[in-house]
């Protein structure tokens, strides 16, 4: 089945009262639909003085506390959100021609949290995060190469402890808006 974006219009009536649950709803859809990346959202984070940044996170939970992505919290982004704990979200399924965007107060998840999401992930994407200085300019890609060789040799094919400078945000919603 194709889906033209916009071909149903969208009514006030067709909406779940819940936010959260339309929020599910059309992420359902997408992945149905075949969205490449149904997960995929635009987080928006500012400096303390204003100054705006976007960036796309994959979104790992979205329940009662909040949406959850993961990411180093020497980054950017990381930053950001501990200078100005405040961001939002937008997802975008062109399949089904919808979005779903929240704006929210901004925290960590518990390190308990961020070591079990953390271990799920492939060795490749742990090596990646340990290595990974995200945001910080690197000599040469050798210099990365060289820094996840050294950490296989360290770990061998064994599991790979969640660096302290990676983990999970939640972003509380206190506003939703769907179209």
């Amino acid at each position: 089945m194709t889906f033209e974006p916009h071909a149903q219009p969208l009514r006030r009536g067709d909406l779940d009262p819940e936010p959260l649950r339309q929020f599910h709803a059309w992420y359902a859809a997408a992945r149905a639909a075949g969205a490449p990346r149904p997960e995929a959202v635009a987080l928006a984070t500012a400096t303390p003085d204003g100054r705006p940044s976007v960036r796309f996170v994959l979104l790992k939970d979205a329940d009662a506390r909040g949406f959850v992505f993961f990411s180093a919290h020497g980054s950017r982004k990381g930053h950001e959100l501990e200078a100005n704990p405040r961001a939002a979200l937008c997802s975008y399924w062109h399949e089904l021609g919808r979005q779903v965007r929240v704006e929210g107060s901004v925290s960590r998840v518990p390190v308990a949290e961020s070591d079990i999401y953390f271990d799920t992930r492939p060795y490749g994407a742990q090596l990646s995060a340990t290595a990974s200085r995200q945001s910080e300019v690197v000599s040469s890609r050798a210099e990365l190469e060289a820094a996840v060789e050294q950490l296989k040799s360290l770990h061998g094919d064994g599991a790979v402890p969640r660096p302290e400078h990676w983990g999970g945000f939640v972003v509380a919603p206190e506003e939703y808006e769907v179209s």
